[in-house]
């Protein structure tokens, strides 16, 4: 579900040691760090991160279980803004309750990874611990989608897992149906009535996530990752990322992680009406001053304003005159 205590990573390679910086954080329980990655914020309340508009690119909630209540803290956690990333840094052996204690406080708040006790933080290993791959994509997905409210039987949710397992393999609906050992018909079936989008959406879904992973390192080659999945060249696999989830790859050279690509994908879905009433209802739970912003955005009738998000390259117009209509003389 969440990276092994003290799991070693890979260190970013673009990261120079004069780019990276160690910061405390004894007395912080809860930091922000958000791209470029520089530093940590420190934060009085996960809630001072922004809701809306969704998602939240790139950010990681820092939590800090040494200090403060636990208790209270787990609540405020757990109801952080959807796509966020949460690093959980473990107390001190001896302040443990009990650890059957510590691991149900870690399922409910479900971490992206869970790092010892330590006195302070290395940018560049946080970096490393964001972009990793997940030791087992399909399991880490299925579950974060059960944590945000996509509430199905068991038997469908093993289908999404395998599907998203399978995605690393398989190219079309007729060979994802053959290795589940049913038909294609029977296989929309299920999902259209759990409310959920057809089974191709998810198999190419899970296509694009493999490849945005891959595509934040920074040795990564778009066409290499395109063509090791299936696609003829880099231009198909960016036009998928773009029409499936509403991202160009190059963001993913500025924006790590994998949860906040799971919820671009889930809001292009909603937009397209492809989750059922009560599903949308469940996995988006708006509330607060923003609900009103944030639902249209899902709908698709809000579109965010210059300055509102992270704008990084694919953001920005490459050529605000071309979108100006010529006056005549």
């Amino acid at each position: 579900m969440y990276a092994a205590v003290g799991e070693r990573t890979t260190r970013a390679a673009h990261f120079t040691p004069e780019a990276t910086m160690r910061f405390p954080i004894e007395n912080c329980q809860y930091l922000g760090f958000f791209p470029p990655y520089r530093t940590a914020e420190a934060l009085s309340h996960p809630g001072q991160i922004p809701m809306g508009p969704l998602p939240n690119r790139g950010s990681v909630l820092i939590w800090n279980m040494a200090v403060g209540d636990r208790s209270q803290a787990a609540r405020a956690v757990k109801n952080r803004p959807p796509g966020v990333a949460l690093f959980a840094i473990l107390p001190p052996a001896p302040r443990w309750d009990t650890t059957g204690a510590l691991l149900g406080v870690l399922e409910d708040c479900r971490p992206h990874s869970v790092l010892p006790h330590m006195g302070d933080l290395d940018t560049e290993d946080l970096v490393a611990i964001l972009r990793r791959f997940p030791s087992d994509l399909a399991v880490e997905v299925t579950d974060y989608l059960h944590w945000r409210g996509l509430d199905v039987d068991q038997d469908t949710r093993r289908l999404l897992r395998k599907i998203l397992e399978l995605s690393g393999e398989l190219r079309t609906v007729t060979g994802l149906s053959r290795a589940l050992y049913m038909s294609r018909r029977a296989l929309g079936r299920r999902f259209m009535n759990r409310g959920l989008p057809v089974p191709s959406h998810w198999l190419h879904f899970g296509r694009i996530l493999r490849a945005a992973i891959r595509l934040q390192d920074p040795a990564a080659n778009l066409f290499a990752v395109g063509c090791d999945l299936g696609y003829p060249d880099g231009f198909a696999l960016s036009n998928q990322m773009k029409r499936l989830t509403g991202l160009r790859p190059s963001i993913l050279r500025e924006c790590f992680g994998w949860e906040w690509i799971v919820e671009s994908w889930l809001i292009q879905e909603a937009q397209a009406g492809s989750f059922s009433a009560s599903v949308r209802s469940a996995l988006f739970r708006l509330t607060g001053k923003n609900s009103e912003r944030q639902q249209a955005a899902i709908a698709g009738a809000h579109r965010p304003l210059s300055g509102q998000i992270l704008r990084v390259a694919e953001d920005r117009p490459r050529n605000p005159r071309s979108t100006e209509k010529a006056t005549p003389a």
